[in-house]
């Protein structure tokens, strides 16, 4: 990984202009960037559409292992909706105001079996920062059996990844809990980023072990003890819920950075970007679906996904106001914002661009410095 990539000084202009337009919104309504009433109300859905159907199972009223089955789906939609619509938003300080809210709410995600502090380097620090840039994006940078940019080594095997993709795409939520988060862990304390954190790795490692004790002590344990079912029947169930929750998620990010139209960006053999951090963001970014409420509330606002990042630390309730400011904004200044109109048609132009990284080692898709 580069650790000295840098981001272009010029075009400041814009991102100036936007935040101050972004904060007189804000002003001139008299409401607060962070959460509301309408965000309280989807946190308690979201953490009953897990738990309700947890506590059925548990209590032993469903006999059928088919209906157990049937509940641990249920559980899935529950786990992707408290990443997508609760420690999102917390991870990112734009659930309240309040530091130790957002401490406490990012914890959501440790109670479903991920880590907080890993995800937040993962996502906010890699991810946010250097959005579709190979090999230190990680979301673009999987090893061997997926190619999600041009600048990532080509294999046989990936003329098939358009097919089979969709498959391991359900394994993400899985893999992360099982395998992922002790090896990040290590990784991440190695290349230096925990300690770019301030945060102590042996307290981190301490609370990575007691928080994944706890989950399969409640997730797998306990089912194991109390239900008439084999092991390997819960252990296919905790299977399924995850593969559930992998599937979701991977289908409302990936349309969002890896599909047709957007621009895959590498550093000069000195580091830099043409691009300052925000453009990039333009560049990198697509939005979906904008007219579809139902989608948009239960993935927390990320079909608005051009405003999230560049704003995230706003709460997603407020990304559908906020489009039309961001929309207005880059078009004034001849910048791209990018906009599939249904979720169908993002996910058409993300496999489309699958099957194009997979055919060739060299895919005709907007460069570092083409305008899509």
């Amino acid at each position: 990984m580069n650790k000295n990539i840098q981001f272009a000084k010029h075009q400041q202009e814009f991102y100036n202009v936007l935040s101050q337009r972004v904060n007189q919104y804000f002003k001139t309504n008299n409401i607060s960037r962070y959460a509301n009433a309408e965000m309280i109300i989807k946190t308690s859905f979201m953490m009953l559409l897990f738990l309700v159907p947890y506590s059925i199972a548990l209590s032993g009223v469903v006999a059928s292992y088919w209906g157990y089955l049937g509940l641990c789906f249920v559980m899935g939609l529950g786990v992707a909706g408290i990443g997508l619509s609760i420690m999102h938003d917390a991870n990112h300080g734009a659930y309240s105001s309040k530091p130790w809210v957002n401490h406490l709410m990012s914890y959501t995600l440790n109670f479903v079996g991920g880590n907080s502090f890993n995800w937040k380097i993962q996502h906010n620090v890699l991810h946010h920062t250097y959005t579709n840039i190979y090999d230190v994006d990680e979301d673009i940078s999987p090893r061997g059996t997926l190619r999600m940019s041009p600048d990532s080594p080509w294999h046989p095997l990936h003329r098939f990844q358009h097919i089979y993709a969709w498959f391991l795409y359900g394994l993400m939520t899985f893999v992360w809990i099982v395998a992922k988060d002790f090896f990040r862990l290590v990784r991440y304390q190695k290349d230096g980023l925990v300690k770019k954190q301030k945060a102590n790795p042996v307290v981190e490692w301490i609370i990575l072990l007691i928080t994944k004790a706890v989950y399969f002590s409640y997730i797998i344990v306990l089912p194991a003890l109390l239900l008439p079912f084999t092991i390997w029947q819960i252990l296919l169930g905790f299977f399924v819920m995850h593969y559930v929750s992998g599937f979701i998620l991977a289908v409302v990010f990936q349309p969002a950075h890896v599909l047709e139209g957007t621009a895959f960006f590498m550093p000069d053999s000195n580091g830099n970007l043409e691009n300052t951090w925000a453009v990039h963001q333009l560049h990198t970014t697509t939005n979906y679906a904008h007219r579809n409420r139902i989608l948009s509330w239960y993935v927390g606002g990320l079909n608005f996904q051009v405003e999230h990042h560049l704003f995230p630390n706003i709460c997603h309730v407020h990304y559908r106001n906020l489009s039309s400011i961001v929309r207005a904004t880059a078009e004034e200044f001849g910048h791209p914002y990018k906009m599939k109109e249904t979720f169908r048609s993002a996910i058409a132009a993300h496999a489309r661009l699958l099957y194009q990284l997979g055919q060739s080692k060299t895919v005709p898709v907007p460069s570092a410095y083409a305008v899509a």
